[in-house]
Formats: structure tokens, sequence, C-alpha cells
């Protein structure tokens, strides 16, 4: 058995496909991580969904924010945007199977084992393993719950930018949302800045991963999220697996047991 771990898919099913015949990915006995972002923006989002929901537990795939954007959309929270891609999800017959799947995704994935810890944007300096897993599984409540329909009616935002153990209802659930789908600066305190999207650093703020954290050293940690890094971030420890697949760049799997990355170009 081989586990593999895969970037932003968002539709981009038919080279997901090619990707995984490229690697002689077993379906019956490898697993596949997805560093969230399974759907939007790419064209065949309903194709994505059926094939990794079949999967079964050979795929462990993390909430991204397009993701829960889809899930907001699904609960009447916020109309498509004009480059949306996912409506064949909304259309389907089998749509309410396939976002219930969806819905019970994780925020974070960790392998004590592997020594890995998966999430789509990135952890927080200021928390721990432990810690990003207790404040995934609240928001994962609030998802599956029975009121998830308030938490994505209230979802969207850039506030509060820093986290508080005093934080409570939506405040609490949408800074933990934003830190583990949107982030990509941050200071040392765990301080969000949302708006900037490239690879320079608003000041005062700096790439989530290069501050100290609280985190095991032992642990490495995979996100996905950033496309503008092309797979790169220069420090032990942190793989970053989007590159760039959606906007004609290509997708890209990593074998976790020795890191050693496979790359296909996108389809088109």
């Amino acid at each position: 058995m081989t586990t593999y771990a895969v970037g932003d898919i968002q539709g981009c099913y038919s080279t997901l496909r090619k990707l995984l015949d490229k690697v002689s990915f077993d379906e019956s006995k490898d697993k596949l991580w997805v560093a969230g972002d399974l759907v939007n923006r790419g064209p065949e989002n309903l194709a994505t969904l059926r094939y990794l929901r079949g999967l079964g537990k050979q795929c462990i795939a993390v909430l991204g924010n397009h993701d829960l954007h889809l899930l907001a959309i699904a609960a009447g929270a916020r109309n498509p945007k004009r480059n949306d891609t996912i409506e064949d999800v909304l259309n389907a017959p089998d749509r309410d199977e396939l976002l219930h799947w969806l819905k019970h995704r994780p925020l974070v994935h960790y392998s004590e084992k592997k020594s890995c810890i998966m999430v789509h944007a990135g952890i927080p300096p200021i928390w721990s393993e432990k810690k990003c897993l207790k404040h995934a599984a609240e928001l994962e409540a609030a998802i599956q719950g029975p009121d998830s329909d308030a938490f994505f009616h209230n979802m969207y935002g850039n506030e509060p930018a820093t986290w508080s153990k005093e934080l409570e209802g939506i405040d609490r659930l949408r800074i933990i949302a934003n830190y583990f789908t949107r982030m990509r600066f941050c200071n040392a305190k765990g301080m969000l800045e949302l708006d900037s999207k490239g690879n320079t650093p608003p000041s005062g703020f700096a790439p989530w991963f290069l501050h100290n954290h609280k985190h095991s050293k032992k642990t490495t940690v995979i996100f996905g999220h950033w496309a503008a890094l092309e797979g790169r971030v220069f420090k032990s420890g942190y793989e970053a697996l989007d590159t760039g697949c959606v906007w004609g760049g290509c997708l890209t799997v990593m074998r976790i047991k020795d890191r050693v990355r496979f790359s296909v170009d996108a389809d088109g």
C-alpha cells in the first residue's frame, strides 16, 4: 500500500486520472490524501466528487474554501459567483449524496504514524497538533450539525483577524475556518491578513509557515491553496502541493513515504 497526497484538484478530473495513472495508483489498496479544494473553477466537478467518494476509505480529503463555498451555495446562503463552475454538482441527480459526503470531510487530517498533518491553507503558529484537531472538530460539528445553514449564512468575512480563546459563536467558527481554508499571511501571534494573495507579504506579516510554530518539528505539514508558491516553500517540514492546475499549471501528487513528487500538465 502506498499513500499519496495531491494538491488542489478543483474539478480537473481528467488531469487527476492521468496523474494517478502516472503513479500506477491502485484503487483497491493505495490511499489518496486530498489537500482541499476538490471542486470549482475547473470543468469536471461532478466527476471529481463521484470518483473521490467512490474511493471510499482509500480517500482522505480535507475541506478547502471552494468546498465550503459549494456547501454554502447549496444551503442557499450564497449565490454562485461569475467564475464558479459547480452547476453540474448542484443539478446532479445524486447531489444530496455527494453534498452529504463532502459535508462530512474533516478540516484537518493528522497521521501520527506518518508524522504528517494535512490541511487546505495552513495551521496558525499558535496552535499545536492537538489544538488544531480540537478546533477543527468544533467547526466540523457546526458544518455537520442541524444548524449548519446558520454557519454558512455567516461564514464569509475577514473578522475577527486574531484568535482568542474567549471567542464564541460565529466569530469563533469563522476564524477557525479562515485559518484552515483561507490563510496565507499572518503574524507570529496568529493575526490574519486575508487580502493579499501573491507572494509578497504586507508589512508586519509573513507567510504562515515561516513563523516559529507550536506543532512538533517532527510533523510535516501538507497544504494546498497557495498556487502562487508553485509548490515551493524553501523550509523543511512544509509541503505545498497547489501547483495551479486550474490556472493552466500542473497537478502534483506526492508520495508520502519519501516525499517524491509527480506532476502532469493541466489539460487543454
